[in-house]
């Protein structure tokens, strides 16, 4: 059976299992209820109940010190599929440990509500951001304002204990430190570090859409963040369309998100394993099928393949069309303010 058809049965905005709304906070909120109350059932739920309630609050710009989210790939469901992936990792790995190694109510606590709130840094705050037109433009410092937001929130939810490595263990989802420097000194703070890396890396890799949303979404949040065009002196144009991203995926994969789940987070995705029966884990697989589907059509050049159109949970329903018009307007700019021989050089 052809890649593509076996994908046709997971719906556009389902988990891997086809089970779970990942684009509804609520059916994720209940989810991974379920999964600590399974682990913990002697512990209350509420701190990550209220950080769901909060995440959807602010997200959807009903805090009124933020405007809503505008980036369309790192969108409400990302932040939902990512957490639920870090729910069932948190779940694989207490049942695979020894009791002394597990961690315990309070870092599962702090573990989701890390992952809610990871990718707050993309939202524009009303005041301190006033003339940034699109939160894709924080791309480069997007974690460390996660980690700011972190600190000031962890103490209203009752999780104050661990302000001093919220923001470290965030940064474990970027790239702005390089993660052999970051240093805790307790193991179980990093092990959070690396199932939340882990969780964040996977669910974007495993999502149904992923080839699309790299294509039609990440791209132009890396246009507005400086990313696929540096407009630095000296900077260099890394991916020169789309489909150029499109491209280099596979590197990328081989050389940095492969890397960073085998060496970097200790293989952790192996908790996967303990957490589905049978010991298959359906991320892995879609991952697979993700990346082999796109050496297809790299090597047939056929980008019409990629034909899905996955929702854009956000509350703007223009907020796409936004995005893409923001970013073909600053090639525009860069274009024009290019001198000749740097269009020459730049292909």
């Amino acid at each position: 059976m052809p890649i593509e058809d076996e994908l046709q049965d997971r719906r556009n905005d389902y988990d891997v299992t086809n089970t779970v709304q990942v684009s509804s906070a609520p059916r994720v909120r209940s989810a991974v209820a379920d999964l600590f109350s399974a682990l913990y059932p002697q512990n209350s739920f509420d701190s990550v109940w209220l950080a769901f309630h909060d995440f959807e609050r602010v997200f959807r710009g009903l805090d009124p010190n933020y405007h809503s989210v505008d980036t369309t790939y790192h969108d409400m469901q990302h932040t939902l599929d990512m957490t639920l992936a870090l729910g069932r990792l948190i779940a694989g790995h207490e049942l695979s440990v020894e009791p002394a190694d597990r961690l315990g109510p309070d870092r599962a606590e702090l573990a989701i509500v890390s992952a809610l709130f990871h990718d707050v840094g993309y939202l524009r705050h009303r005041e301190r951001d006033a003339g940034v037109v699109n939160g894709a433009v924080f791309t480069r410092s997007h974690v460390t304002r996660s980690g700011q937001y972190l600190e000031n929130y962890l103490p209203r939810i009752g999780l104050e204990q661990f302000t001093p490595v919220i923001s470290k263990i965030v940064h474990f989802t970027g790239y702005e430190l390089n993660i052999d420097n970051i240093e805790l000194e307790e193991p179980k703070d990093s092990m959070v570090g690396h199932l939340l890396g882990t969780a964040d890396l996977v669910a974007q890799l495993a999502d149904r859409c992923y080839l699309e949303k790299c294509r039609d979404r990440l791209y132009p949040e890396f246009v507005l963040g400086g990313v696929a065009i540096d407009e630095r002196p000296q900077g260099k144009v890394l991916y020169h369309s789309a489909e150029d991203l499109l491209g280099k995926t596979l590197s990328f994969y081989q050389t940095s998100a492969r890397l960073r789940l085998e060496r970097n987070f200790n293989r952790v995705y192996r908790y996967f394993e303990a957490f589905f029966e049978r010991g298959q884990s359906p991320y892995i697989r879609f991952i697979r099928k993700n990346l082999t589907f796109l050496s297809t059509v790299i090597q047939h050049g056929d980008w019409e393949r990629l034909r899905r159109h996955p929702p854009c949970v956000m509350p703007d329903p223009n907020g796409e069309a936004h995005l893409i018009e923001l970013a073909l307007q600053r090639v525009r700019d860069w274009s024009e303010k290019r001198p000749p021989e740097a269009a020459a050089a730049a292909g």
